[in-house]
């Protein structure tokens, strides 16, 4: 990828994961990066909010299927 975010790099899995593994890396980067464990931290916060975008996209089937296909 070039210029657009690589939704799949921000989450740490392969473009073949499976629903759950995106679901299970979401949750551990999510938790990782949480405003809420990380107060003050800006760059966590910026982080948490790319893998949440990433999430939006990829943990929807078919907002991942659009995104595939781009």
């Amino acid at each position: 990828m070039t210029a657009r975010r690589d939704h799949y790099a921000v989450l740490g899995v392969a473009q073949t994961a499976t629903a759950r593994q995106i679901k299970e890396a979401f949750r551990t980067l999510a938790r990782a990066h949480h405003p809420d464990t990380n107060a003050g931290d800006t760059a966590s916060e910026r982080e948490f909010k790319r893998v949440a975008r990433a999430y939006e996209v990829l943990g929807d089937a078919a907002k991942r299927r659009a995104y595939d296909e781009r």
